[in-house]
């Protein structure tokens, strides 16, 4: 599927983009001043600081762009503690005409990027180094705009706080109210998708969209490979192929929440400095393999009651998601445990959640959303049909 979908976007772009050489290379959102936000910050959750126009090249020549109106957007959010930030993001429009009602909207919640601002996704898409552009592709073809953020921190000044879906699922939220009111649809129909930090991310939004954002007239929820209990995912990780995305997560937290202690000793702290300025492929090779307490300390940092608390409410399956939720998972990934997913199935059920469970025998990590992605958005196109789930509770 993704390669069919890369194939009739290739197709598209040489019949609609002229043929000319690639411009120059855009600064690196450190050095480009629409990143920096003003101070201090206007308006509300969702309000639209600045936008400009760009370039989505779908290859790293940079020869293409791809025939999609592609805006840059600074928009207003909410931090994991409840204080204003500033968040970037990408909003994309086909130039498929749609009738019948305002154009669906996906809020599309990137997986794990990187730590470091040039792994901002709104930076990736314009260089041409973004990886899930399939799963784009594959929306805009269907007609539908898509918004992407790029998560508090990811661009933008200061340090992203990866992993705690607090902050994801309102930066993701509040790139849904930005997209809509671009566009000038306030009720347009909105679908979150995302996969592994993306899963999180939109299963965060699914939990907190009742009270966060009742005005995103949300429809369903696609989300899949999601570290749903970060407790039980650094336990699985620590020592073992993904421990450096460990400690990502641990800057990520110690970020979000300055009282948490995070002793790291010298090589510890080395580690962290080198994952702060990593993208996703550099991470899962700066650590593998390492035991956190060989860089602490202290032992058993995350034992802290302090931890213990912030992990606990960054916790999934603890509300009822008010809309239909789609969730899938490899039974055999080696980064986010198949007991993870789930005992967040099992979670959701025991709400009462509308809840179609899939799972995707002998699938890993990056096998899962390959296989299933798909699925995923054409579920939340029966949703944008308005036709009957399937729940599997």
């Amino acid at each position: 599927m993704p390669i069919r979908l890369l194939v009739t976007l290739l197709a598209a772009l040489l019949l609609s983009a002229p043929t000319a050489a690639a411009d120059e290379r855009p600064p690196e959102p450190s050095q480009d001043a629409f990143y920096t936000p003003p101070s201090p910050l206007p308006g509300k959750p969702g309000d639209i600081l600045r936008t400009r126009r760009v370039d989505w090249y779908p290859e790293p020549f940079r020869v293409f762009p791809a025939p999609v109106t592609t805006t840059q957007v600074l928009y207003r959010s909410t931090s994991a503690t409840g204080t204003p930030n500033a968040v970037t993001g990408t909003v994309l429009v086909p130039p498929v005409p749609w009738a019948g009602g305002p154009r669906p909207v996906i809020a599309y919640a990137m997986g794990t990027q990187g730590l470091a601002d040039r792994c901002a996704p709104s930076y990736r898409l314009r260089v041409g180094e973004e990886v899930e552009i399939a799963f784009l592709v594959q929306a805009m073809l269907k007609g539908w705009a898509v918004v992407v953020t790029d998560y508090e921190g990811l661009g933008t000044p200061g340090t992203h706080t990866y992993a705690v879906g607090q902050s994801e699922g309102r930066a993701l939220l509040d790139a849904a109210r930005a997209a809509t009111a671009l566009l000038q649809t306030p009720d347009a129909p909105v679908g979150a998708f995302g996969y592994s930090q993306g899963g999180q991310a939109a299963a965060f939004a699914a939990e907190l969209q009742p009270t966060y954002a009742p005005d995103v007239r949300l429809v369903g929820v696609a989300e899949g490979g999601v570290p749903a209990d970060m407790a039980e995912v650094a336990r699985f990780n620590d020592g073992n192929l993904g421990s450096g995305l460990v400690v990502g997560a641990a800057v990520g937290y110690a970020t979000a929440y300055p009282e948490l202690p995070l002793p790291l000793n010298a090589h510890g702290r080395e580690v962290a400095r080198q994952v702060a300025d990593a993208c996703v492929a550099e991470m899962a090779l700066l650590a593998p393999f390492t035991r956190i307490d060989s860089l602490t300390t202290v032992p058993g940092v995350i034992r802290d009651p302090r931890w213990q608390a912030r992990l606990a409410e960054n916790r999934l399956g603890t509300v009822r998601p008010a809309v239909p939720v789609y969730l899938y998972h490899g039974t055999v990934d080696e980064l986010i445990p198949y007991a993870t997913a789930t005992g967040l199935r099992d979670r959701y059920c025991a709400l009462g959640a509308d809840l179609q469970w899939t799972a995707l025998p002998l699938a890993g990590h990056i096998t899962a959303v390959s296989v299933g992605g798909a699925n995923a958005l054409d579920w939340l196109g029966e949703r944008f049909a308005g036709q009957a789930t399937r729940p599997s509770c």
